[in-house]
């Protein structure tokens, strides 16, 4: 037997695992849930094959519209998040000494259990003895003008804007300070000499040097966190808010796990999820147009 042949059969002998586990918990999966996607299922009785009648009426579904809203609606979080990213990010390359205590310390909330952080500021938010609510009462003691903080996770007005603050915070120093950082120390220390023998201030060598270096990592960054922010959001309202008040917090993904674990209509959980694959399919091709060209590669 040749070397390049042997070499080969120990290439395919390492990638066999991977392909397997791949066909089967991945590829085996996808394909029955497109199969159930046609069928009307509620785990007790055969499947009966009904066609498009579960996207049909999925597209007549007031709620699957509102839950997309929801959906988008948090996705506000990933701009903040990732503005927060880079300015954490910016502080920590600073040649300071303790530094990297600072960088733990900001990267610890990611290493936590999300059940326990849901639960933190489930207390945080409480209204009546909760952290957030009494600073803003303090606040109003201070300055002679009774405040009152609201009921942040029963009243609709407030649900959304209570999540997204706790995902901003949750992740400003996560993941993407980390390859923030990683690209900010990758950028060549004599693009900043020569912008400041052309006598740029801190902004100007910020948007003419740091800016286009790092914007790959920012590129990457934003389409992955679109790709999880259309997947995300079952976690913290199954926990902190069941997904009310109202439905106000309830995401693609929890419509989903309700109807499939919940209410069992299968058929009507596929079809929801392969509608929401598409979505997030058709929105990464948008970004990949739109904002591809504008990435510097040096």
């Amino acid at each position: 037997m040749k070397n390049s042949t042997k070499e080969a059969l120990a290439a395919y002998g390492f990638l066999m695992p991977n392909l397997l586990g791949f066909l089967i918990f991945t590829s085996i999966p996808v394909g029955a849930s497109l199969f159930l996607s046609f069928v009307k299922w509620d785990l007790l009785s055969p499947p009966r094959f009904v066609g498009l009648t579960n996207f049909v009426e999925l597209f007549q579904d007031p709620f699957f519209w509102k839950y997309c809203w929801n959906t988008v609606y948090l996705m506000a979080a990933i701009p903040l998040g990732m503005a927060g990213s880079l300015i954490l990010a910016l502080g920590m390359n600073q040649k300071l000494k303790g530094i990297v205590v600072f960088r733990t310390v900001y990267f610890l909330p990611t290493l936590c259990a999300g059940v326990a952080i849901y639960m933190l500021w489930r207390l945080i938010y409480n209204p009546e003895f909760g952290v957030l609510n009494s600073i803003i009462a303090k606040t109003g003691q201070i300055l002679g003008v009774p405040l009152k903080g609201p009921y942040w996770l029963t009243d609709e007005a407030w649900a959304k804007p209570a999540l997204i603050i706790m995902s901003v915070w949750q992740t400003v120093g996560g993941y993407n300070m980390i390859l923030y950082l990683a690209a900010l120390q990758g950028v060549p220390r004599d693009l900043y000499d020569a912008a400041e023998v052309d006598g740029a201030n801190s902004w100007q060598k910020f948007w003419a040097v740091t800016w286009p270096q790092i914007s790959p990592t920012t590129f990457f960054i934003a389409i992955m966190s679109v790709i999880g922010g259309f997947q995300a959001g079952f976690d913290p309202a199954y926990i902190m808010t069941g997904g009310g008040p109202n439905g106000s917090t309830t995401t693609i993904i929890y419509y989903i796990y309700n109807n499939a674990f919940e209410w069992h209509k299968m058929g009507e959980a596929a079809a929801i999820a392969w509608v929401l694959f598409v979505i997030v399919f058709l929105f990464t091709l948008m970004q990949w147009r739109f904002f591809g060209k504008q990435v510097y590669y040096s």
